[in-house]
């Protein structure tokens, strides 16, 4: 390929592997890393999912991706914005990429050569961690820096499936969340809204309230928990809808109390 169709691809596609964005979770300015731009894939389908239907020609490009990462990263740098994170997020979940790994190690060389400060993030469903190399590669980054924040959205099946509605076994993915918890850290995440006009009840609420508890007193380093509220359109509105600021923090003081008990210093934050 010559230099100049080399530079219309990455003009073609910039932002489409690599996206800048404002994360409120993350508290400023966060390079997104797309691992799928020709179409969603993802295990779970959950209703407040903000990612519409679509299909593109762009295929997955490791050089583009690495060019368009420094790019990204260097533009910043040279307007003086502070780089919070990368984050592994995009069209799916990227676990599930056969360039996952590739593209993990191409993010941390261009982070220690352009934004060393940056934290590296995956945001992931956990249903990587049902394969046995996968869960091996997550536990490996994880000790290296890599910031894995898990979704944990429900303490029950029922919330579960009406939260994200995969097929994958609710115990037989708490199995592998709970081995995982031991050998890594990790950050937990959790979305809170309702689904058909209905909030989580109350033994949702208490059955996720004891799970986190449990998972933080085997934890080895449990970072955090989010519990974030449902602030963006979703292609399914409104069969998810957001709930007052009120009910989340009433959860995360319910969570705070626990986690307590269990004698373990885990900050609880919340995102409306």
């Amino acid at each position: 390929m010559s230099n100049t169709s080399l530079n219309d691809r990455r003009k073609r596609e910039k932002g489409v592997l690599v996206y800048p964005a404002y994360s409120r979770r993350s508290g400023g300015f966060s390079a997104g890393i797309n691992l799928f731009p020709d179409k969603k894939q993802c295990s779970f389908d959950c209703p407040y999912c903000e990612v519409f239907p679509f299909g593109a020609n762009c295929a997955y490009s490791l050089p583009l991706m690495e060019a368009a990462l420094e790019e990204t990263l260097a533009e910043a740098g040279m307007q003086g914005i502070r780089v919070r994170d990368i984050c592994f997020s995009g069209n799916g979940e990227p676990t599930m990429s056969p360039h996952f790994h590739a593209a993990l190690e191409a993010a941390f060389r261009v982070r220690s050569r352009e934004a060393p400060k940056a934290d590296l993030v995956l945001i992931t469903n956990g249903s990587g961690l049902l394969d046995g190399e996968t869960f091996d590669l997550l536990r490996s980054f994880a000790l290296r820096g890599l910031r894995i924040w898990l979704k944990l959205d429900a303490g029950t099946e029922g919330w579960y499936r009406a939260m994200n509605r995969s097929a994958i076994p609710f115990e037989r993915l708490l199995e592998r969340i709970r081995a995982f918890v031991k050998c890594a850290p990790l950050l937990l995440q959790t979305m809170v809204c309702a689904v058909n006009g209905s909030a989580p009840p109350p033994d949702e609420n208490t059955a996720w309230v004891a799970l986190v508890a449990e998972l933080a007193s085997s934890a080895a380093d449990l970072q955090g928990v989010q519990i974030y509220g449902k602030a963006r359109p979703a292609p399914e509105d409104p069969l998810a809808e957001a709930l007052p600021l009120e009910f989340l923090e009433e959860r995360a003081v319910s969570l705070r109390i626990s986690l307590a008990l269990t004698g373990k210093d885990v900050p609880v934050m919340v995102y409306p």
